[in-house]
């Protein structure tokens, strides 16, 4: 299998989506520049190039969905979906329901997220939980480039609204740019397994809402997505020091959850521990905690979120967002040892 970064992966996926079906077309802000190889491959009929406008192609990519095109609508930040969001909360997600299933609105959203490089939180939230609550979306969140590439094929193949969300620190066009601007001598925590790796080829479908186990534990299982999943993994190494043997599941997507793998782990190791760089209040921390109480499952329960909005200076940052040394005295306290 050949090695991509993450961001070639995903579009390699959308490219091979393109080639294999007209009805494929992506739009947004400078994706002339940024899909520069799309645009040469399919021309500007395919690879359009929007005004600064997140409220107005958004709305154009529903349009279109509606009249049987199926469009990639870029958001450079998922911040800015915010300026959008009618298009999405109160059109996409509900024409299915509201024509009687009818209409469909196979959409992907795809937008940048997530912070630790020093941009603060008008440009570094996650926003999956705010996203997830709407009914009738898909909220991806890949943690490496097979997956990336295997969930952006299942999403342009979904006949309902899908937001696909790629992680600033695993994407190398979005490292490039984060790395100027006076961030030269600025560090940023990439984890490496997760900015490359082999991909299929063709791209293999990944199933939306399929979790999958990424190590295997017995004292405690930690949940996780995008860069938290690494997170977790890193944790988890330094946890077998103190003894404890932790399971790391990366979820894959915010919305569906994977109900049975979540069940599951935390059955076998009756602890669980969500890590998540989104806000903990009413967000996917909470939904989990939800579902293991109503299908009456007993475990000791905890989470490492964003707590507050994203500070810009690193130091500041580094603390609120999820890290190793809080997932790590989460752990221990669960498992009843001393941080």
């Amino acid at each position: 299998m050949p090695e991509m970064t993450f961001a070639q992966a995903i579009d390699y996926a959308l490219g091979e989506a393109m080639a294999a079906d007209e009805r494929v077309i992506t739009l947004g802000e400078d994706v002339a520049m940024l899909r520069r190889e799309l645009l040469v491959r399919f021309g500007p009929s395919r690879v359009l190039q929007a005004p600064i406008s997140e409220a107005a192609f958004l709305a154009a990519g529903v349009g279109a969905a509606m009249a049987g095109l199926r469009p990639v609508v870029e958001i450079m930040m998922v911040d800015f979906i915010a300026v959008a969001l009618d298009a999405l909360l109160n059109q996409a997600t509900k024409v299915r329901a509201f024509s009687g299933g009818k209409w469909n609105v196979p959409l992907v959203v795809r937008a940048a997220c997530g912070g630790g490089y020093g941009d603060a939180g008008q440009h570094e939230q996650c926003l999956w939980g705010l996203l997830s609550g709407m009914p009738g979306i898909s909220v991806l969140v890949p943690s490496n480039p097979a997956d990336a590439a295997g969930l952006m094929l299942s999403a342009i193949q979904c006949d309902e609204p899908v937001v696909f969300l790629e992680h600033k620190l695993l994407s190398d066009y979005w490292l490039d740019y984060l790395g100027r601007g006076g961030r030269e001598t600025v560090s940023f925590d990439v984890p490496e397994a997760g900015a490359r790796g082999e991909v299929p080829k063709p791209p293999a479908p990944v199933p939306i809402g399929k979790a999958k186990k990424a190590r295997e534990g017995r004292d405690i299982a930690m949940f996780g997505l995008g860069v938290s999943l690494h997170r977790c993994l890193e944790a988890a190494q330094e946890l077998e020091k103190d003894g404890i043997s932790a399971e790391v599941v990366d979820l894959r997507s915010a919305c569906p959850l994977d109900r049975e793998m979540i069940l599951s782990s935390a059955s076998r190791t009756g602890r669980v521990l969500v890590v998540d760089e989104d806000y903990a209040g009413y967000g996917l921390s909470g939904e989990v905690a939800a579902l293991l109480s109503e299908e009456g499952l007993k475990v000791d329960f905890a989470r490492v979120c964003a707590e507050e909005v994203v500070p810009y200076a690193r130091s500041l940052e580094d603390e609120v967002l999820p890290n190793r040394r809080r997932i790590r005295e989460a752990a221990l306290r669960l498992c009843g040892g001393s941080a």
